[in-house]
């Protein structure tokens, strides 16, 4: 009964029927319509914040509000699958080339205005902290992001959330280990170059050349990440 409680309450939530930060109803109130006792539906609600849809607050003035389904969860739980299977970063690079490298093309093929304007934007952003490491790598990762949610695919969205948590961790990692370091500041500054070029090509709805230059650019990226020997999966990364 839990779960058939569950899966109401889950249905009204992806359908927006319930939305987020909203309080649920009183227990009572649940109680009575899905004709349930208090401990049946504790346990629905146990499911519910097991997969992060509701938080619960205890206390007087607790009680349950509800939390929309977001990315960050899928990212941490596929985390902890990858760790559990024994990843490579290598095999999570192949991963993360298949997933943005078409999303340029796709992007290329149907990119507006104001997306080209975005990425524009976060070229000029980038360049400008291009001398600061830690805030430069902030600025290439979003880049990174903006490329994939500009594509118009929602599931590559998705798929490119649970990857790129782990990457960006990666990155965030040579950050600490080499940033300034003559490797460093060449990569960083082919990696700008690539963007801009990125960019160009977008504007230019070259699809073929868009998606060839940003599968070059994931795969130097990758062989400079994977230099840092004592990091070879992930969960010598996360662990």
């Amino acid at each position: 009964m839990a779960e058939l409680v569950a899966a109401q309450l889950r249905r009204k939530i992806v359908r927006g029927e319930l939305t987020g930060g909203q309080a649920l109803p009183a227990e009572t109130v649940l109680m009575e319509e899905f004709s349930v006792s208090r401990p049946t539906l504790r346990e629905a609600f146990r499911v519910l914040e097991s997969e992060a849809l509701i938080s619960i607050r205890r206390g007087a003035r607790g009680g349950a509000r509800v939390q929309v389904p977001r990315g960050e969860a899928a990212a941490r739980y596929a985390g902890l699958v990858l760790e559990y299977r024994g990843t490579t970063l290598q095999d999570l690079y192949q991963a993360r080339n298949l997933i943005e490298a078409p999303c340029a093309g796709l992007l290329a093929q149907g990119a507006t205005v104001a997306d080209v304007d975005k990425l524009r934007a976060a070229v000029r952003e980038a360049e400008m902290l291009i001398d600061d490491p830690p805030a430069f790598i902030r600025a290439h990762m979003q880049f990174h992001a903006l490329v994939v949610d500009l594509s118009g695919n929602e599931t590559m969205r998705v798929l490119n959330g649970m990857v790129r948590h782990i990457i960006d961790q990666a990155n965030w990692s040579h950050v600490d280990l080499d940033a300034g370091s003559p490797a460093n500041v060449d990569a960083n500054r082919a990696g700008f170059r690539a963007h801009v070029r990125l960019v160009e090509l977008v504007a230019a709805q070259e699809v073929k050349a868009a998606e060839e230059l940003w599968l070059s650019h994931l795969q130097a990226a990758g062989m400079y990440l994977l230099q840092n020997q004592s990091m070879t999966t992930v969960l010598d990364l996360l662990g």
